[in-house]
């Protein structure tokens, strides 16, 4: 494939222009307004009214949703090193932070095909598809530059065109029970080869999640992550929630808007990544669409001295399945070592591969 983007500072740059001759105060104005306009509304998502709303809203929000999905995408390649899309329908991706994760995971798409990936953003509202192509036609990937920006009502007509990725990143929550489920379902028939599915970090952001999680494999696909498994998610409903989080450098409209002084604020999400089997995308190691890593980290890890404590969801086998804590000690040398390194989010085998 193409080597990966920097996108990250791409989206950083581009994002800092659009501020550029807007006073910061009424830059913060405008988000908190959106905000607080939508908490009180129930609505789902802010109403983006124009382009001043829709650039405001952009530098304050893509940037997270940016680092949460690609943080999903990597995970995804992580358990499919061959998994090489060619095409990326992005459902419901308003200014595009899911398309410029894309490009930092994978590029500008597979070089078997000398091309660059086809990209299609669909969403409902047509000021962020505008500021979405604005961006893109800024940035040194050929696929954001070529990408497609459609405005479809989401979650009104259940048929999407077919691509080798879907990706559908906070996009649940703003739409009804019902209208959830068939866009899912539509994401399943899309893909195919892989599904990823973003939501905020939230107990109610993973329940979204478990749902969706348990429709894709209804429709036949295979969880590689964050689940070592396809079976039942082990925590018991009500007592926790699976999620996971991202680092965000927080620009000055950040610290603005939420206070405090931090360079950085963690951004908490929960995901599922779902492959069709037979489609492609593993390796010899595993099947031909790829493996679920033998444990993921669920917590932080705790660093005791001689010794690191990993709270691990496991597979389904009988002994060890589920969800445990691990100890890991200093006399166990590589896997400690690997141990000490590791971070909430990362796939774990006892410290084989490091970690990661």
């Amino acid at each position: 494939m193409f080597a990966p983007l920097h996108t990250d500072d791409e989206l950083r740059d581009a994002l800092a222009r659009l501020l550029d001759g807007l006073p910061p105060r009424q830059a913060a104005a405008a988000v908190e307004r959106l905000i607080s306009g939508y908490r009180g509304s129930g609505a789902g998502a802010p109403v983006l009214r124009d382009r001043g709303d829709v650039a405001a809203y952009a530098a304050y929000r893509m940037p997270a949703t940016f680092e949460a999905v690609r943080a999903a995408l990597d995970a995804l390649a992580d358990r499919a090193p061959h998994l090489d899309p060619s095409t990326h329908l992005d459902v419901g991706g308003g200014t595009g932070a899911a398309v410029w994760a894309a490009a930092a995971v994978w590029g500008d798409g597979p070089e078997r095909t000398g091309n660059p990936r086809s990209t299609t953003v669909l969403d409902r509202s047509e000021p962020a598809l505008a500021l979405g192509r604005e961006l893109a036609a800024g940035s040194g990937s050929a696929a954001l530059r070529g990408a497609e920006w459609r405005q479809e009502r989401i979650g009104a007509a259940p048929g999407l065109d077919a691509a080798d990725l879907v990706t559908v990143s906070y996009v649940l929550n703003e739409l009804p029970e019902d209208a959830r489920g068939a866009l899912v379902d539509a994401a399943a028939s899309a893909a195919r080869r892989a599904v990823v599915v973003v939501e905020p970090g939230t107990p109610d952001g993973y329940r979204r999640i478990i749902e969706a999680r348990g429709r894709l494999i209804g429709a036949g696909l295979r969880v590689l992550a964050p689940c070592p498994h396809s079976g039942a998610c082990p925590i018991e409903p009500g007592t926790d929630w699976c999620h996971f989080a991202a680092r965000v450098s927080r620009s000055s409209l950040h610290r603005q808007v939420k206070g405090g002084s931090l360079a950085y604020e963690d951004e908490k999400f929960s995901y599922v990544a779902a492959v069709r089997p037979g489609a492609g995308g593993g390796g010899p190691e595993g099947g031909p669409e790829g493996t679920p890593a033998p444990a993921r980290i669920v917590r932080r890890p705790q660093i005791r001295k001689g010794q690191v404590l990993l709270d691990l969801c496991t597979g389904p086998d009988a002994e060890r399945g589920g969800l445990r804590r691990e100890t890991v000690t200093k006399r166990r040398g590589p896997a400690y070592r690997a141990a000490r390194d590791a971070h909430w989010g990362d796939a774990w085998d006892d410290g084989r591969s490091g970690g990661q």
